[in-house]
């Protein structure tokens, strides 16, 4: 597919709640606030279009980028057992200018 309105995706609104399942606040995230950016954590098999629809309708604010990096869990020791932690997913949205969201509250 190509063209202008290849990657229009509209999750339902349960998939949306799904997908933006909390806010990353770290040093790092707080600095990509600066640059209109917010983190946020999301299901591995979320893509960048979902992620971004679901931003878009579920803070009313326009999306430019969405970036997103995944990290595999460490494998770890608990008493003595090998244990591993889970993989998770990091999405970095960039904003249009003029738009913000507040992450200390919720939806």
């Amino acid at each position: 597919m190509s063209g202008p309105h290849a990657n229009k995706v509209t999750p339902s609104q349960g998939r949306m709640y799904e997908i933006i399942r909390s806010p990353m606040i770290t040093e790092k995230s707080t600095l990509l606030s600066e640059h209109n950016q917010v983190s946020f954590r999301v299901p591995l098999n979320a893509s960048k279009p979902e992620i971004k629809a679901a931003v878009e309708k579920l803070f009313d604010v326009k999306v430019t980028a969405v970036n997103t990096s995944r990290q595999r869990g460490k494998v770890k020791r608990f008493r003595g057992e090998l244990g591993k932690r889970a993989d998770t997913k990091k999405a970095i949205v960039t904003l249009a200018e003029g738009n913000s969201i507040d992450v200390t509250t919720g939806i």
